[in-house]
């Protein structure tokens, strides 16, 4: 159990924030396994306000609780304003990313970009927590290599109010390349007394154990191993890995249902493939799946590769 600011979370492993993967039936199938918070995609606050309806297609929340939204922007009152409105209602905490590495996202000022500009990052939270939501931040240790600043990002973040603290244990330059910087992780969780998520380089739960150990994190959160296998929240929950093929199945009727068929077989083909990554014949299969055209034929072609895993 993990509780931030009077939410109960079941377990204190958490799944990130994934551009292009957390949709709905992906975070609800990781949360049956054991993950104890789940986060939408990234959602600009600047779509939400402009109503953009690819935008409010993220935020589709269904019967997962709890769970969290993840919001970017650069303008407090947009921010703000998002917080507010009905699309996020359904959510028990707000996101905000202040770590995105992507150059379309930083030339526009939002996500990482505001670590270069701190005052405006504690208004932007403070802005947010005026909302009456519960809001946590997730941010880089620093924006360069061997100038890392980990511990005045977090406090500028409790500063603004947010209740929860998110560090992905890697400079903005190194995107996802290089062991995390423990000590960086480690001196933003001294700075502060809101709990601290550490992320980066999580595979299994000797890592997660390994993280918190090093760091003193109050909890972990795993991002692309979860793709490889959602089941990896089974090892920390301790509940009993279920066939592979099967959660496949299931994640593929959600996807249909929810987004329709063309969206589901372009989804599930790669998902199929994160699944298949390791196995003998993976690069074979792979073109194969890559062939299907609906979500039958991916149907087909997965599952019995799949079965067995």
């Amino acid at each position: 159990m993990f509780e931030i600011a009077g939410m109960v979370c079941p377990s204190d492993v958490f799944l990130a924030p994934m551009a292009g993967y957390t949709n709905y039936p992906f975070r609800r199938m990781c949360a049956d396994m054991g993950a104890g918070l789940t986060f939408t995609e990234m959602v600009s606050a600047k779509g939400l306000h402009y109503e953009n309806p690819e935008t409010r297609a993220l935020l589709y929340a269904g019967d997962i609780r709890p769970q969290a939204a993840q919001i970017f922007g650069s303008d407090p009152d947009l921010m703000r304003e998002a917080c507010e409105s009905e699309a996020l209602a359904p959510f028990d905490l707000i996101d905000l990313n202040f770590g995105c590495p992507m150059p379309k996202i930083v030339k526009n000022g939002d996500g990482s970009a505001l670590l270069e500009n701190l005052p405006l990052l504690e208004k932007i939270v403070a802005a947010c927590v005026k909302s009456g939501k519960r809001i946590s931040a997730k941010v880089r240790i620093g924006i360069e290599a061997g100038l890392p600043f980990a511990a005045e990002i977090a406090k500028r973040c409790e500063g603004g109010g947010a209740c929860m603290l998110t560090v992905h244990g890697r400079t903005r330059d190194k995107i996802y390349a290089g062991e995390p910087n423990y000590a960086e992780i480690a001196a933003a969780k001294n700075a502060v007394s809101i709990p601290v998520v550490a992320n980066g380089g999580i595979r299994n739960a000797q890592d997660a154990a390994e993280m918190k150990a090093r760091t003193g994190a109050d909890a972990v959160m795993v991002a692309r191993a979860a793709l490889y296998d959602p089941r990896l929240f089974c090892e920390v929950s301790g509940i009993a890995r279920p066939p592979l093929d099967e959660l496949f199945l299931r994640q593929l009727r959600e996807t249909e249902t929810l987004y329709g068929a063309r969206f589901a077989t372009v989804f599930m083909r790669k998902m199929a493939a994160f699944y298949l990554r390791g196995t003998r014949g993976a690069a074979a299969a792979k073109n194969r799946l890559f062939s299907a055209q609906s979500p039958e034929e991916v149907k087909e072609l997965a599952v019995s590769l799949l079965r067995g895993l």
